[in-house]
């Protein structure tokens, strides 16, 4: 029996905005919890289906063909935070992967964090989106999708016990980061209309989330905002983007109840990004005409842009695109004629150098580098001979180690 195409109906709605009217007839579509809408969806998917019917045997076969390609049973390649070394597994048959961490010191036991597979069960959709772990390794925020929206409900879990807290905060872009007390938690939260990202929330281990406190409300429907932490650990970092400006604040993440300040007043047309090292924050930005971006450096008690002065400067044919700070190094992603390079430059002089790449044509970028105090910068490298890598490179001794290949 063939089914006849479905129709949504026309209802005129008239939207207004800066004095002027546009008519949406399609406009009652937007309630999507609506059994309306809800019927009319399910009969897009049954027509869709029945008029493919006919690939279903195909599909199956593509199906089985793509997964056979890809490892089951894998694991990504840990990283060290905190004492600790931070790692992913998939098992084979689970669809989920499964968060683990073990201490940094010979004999330490595997620690599970979160069995994913474990939490979906019950779900139509489950999406485990990140999390992030207290500067005392007790406590993990965490956050999940269980919509498909993008709209993620925020949990606390409690590392010693394994308990869950029953407080849920929900509506948030899903990133969270802790204060150095491990108490305090700061979160974002979403428009549920827009999705955008608007307001910063300070949350207490404990407490529910009503008593949470607003710390700040980009009130600007251009600009996005979000959280985080330095790398150094000593600042939390509240940073709005819209399409040409930036505008930051910190705080002292050992005084997570004072108040954030401005660090450079949002102008149009002037973008930076900030991180923190010594007495310093390092500003990468395009002021001044600096299209491909330059590198200041600024007092933390003198933020505003008239205090920047030049680390390195903007060159015409180079791209300054991202800055990684080690305690003993400078790790700068730049971009020349159509190749990223990666440069490595001592704090106190010493080396200034470009790590060496093979081919002609390649992609490289930095990885996840967390610790702070380290030699080992690691980076991603794929090249027309050289599968997908992670790599691992020692900027003291100039060894490298090829941690996984995905072949």
């Amino acid at each position: 029996m063939n089914i006849t195409p479905p129709k949504a109906p026309k209802r005129q709605t008239i939207l207004e905005a800066h004095s002027d009217k546009r008519i949406d007839n399609y406009f009652w579509l937007n309630e999507r919890d609506s059994p309306e809408v809800l019927a009319y969806l399910e009969a897009e998917n049954a027509y869709f289906k029945q008029q493919t019917q006919h690939t279903q045997v195909l599909e199956e076969a593509l199906f089985q063909e793509m997964k056979g390609r890809i490892k089951e049973d894998d694991q990504s390649v840990p990283y060290k935070y905190n004492g600790y070394w931070y790692f992913s597994r998939f098992e084979q048959g689970k669809e989920y992967p499964i968060y683990l961490r073990q201490r940094d010191e010979e004999g330490a036991r595997e620690e599970v964090l979160f069995d994913v597979n474990q939490m979906a069960e019950g779900h139509k959709f489950y999406q485990f989106a990140e999390y992030s772990i207290s500067p005392d390794n007790q406590w993990a925020s965490f956050s999940v999708d269980t919509r498909g929206r993008r709209m993620y409900s925020l949990f606390i879990k409690n590392l010693k016990t394994g308990e869950i807290l029953p407080t849920e905060i929900k509506n948030t872009d899903g990133g969270s980061c802790w204060a150095n007390d491990s108490k305090t938690l700061f979160y974002t939260k979403i428009d549920p209309q827009t999705l955008r990202s608007y307001k910063v929330y300070r949350h207490q281990v404990g407490q529910t989330s009503p008593k949470d406190v607003l710390v700040f409300h980009e009130k600007d429907e251009t600009f996005n905002t979000g959280i985080f932490k330095s790398k150094s650990e000593q600042y939390l970092i509240i940073e709005s983007d819209s399409t040409l400006s930036t505008e930051s604040r910190f705080l002292d993440a050992s005084i997570p109840e004072g108040d954030f300040k401005i660090f450079q007043p949002r102008q149009r047309g002037l973008e930076y990004d900030i991180a923190h090292y010594g007495e310093y924050f390092y500003v990468l930005n395009n002021a001044d005409g600096a299209t491909n971006f330059k590198l200041d450096k600024t007092p933390i008690t003198h933020t505003e842009l008239e205090h920047w002065s030049e680390v390195l400067p903007h060159r015409e044919d180079t791209r300054l695109e991202e800055v990684d700070i080690f305690k003993e190094y400078l790790v700068v992603t730049e971009r020349s004629q159509g190749l990223s390079q990666l440069r490595i430059i001592r704090w106190d002089g010493t080396k200034d150098m470009y790590l060496p790449f093979d081919n002609e044509t390649y992609t490289a970028s930095t990885g996840l580098n967390l610790d702070f105090d380290t030699h080992w910068l690691r980076y991603i490298y794929n090249s027309m001979t050289t599968p997908y890598s992670i790599i691992d490179y020692n900027m003291l001794t100039a060894e490298q180690q090829v941690r996984k290949e995905q072949l």
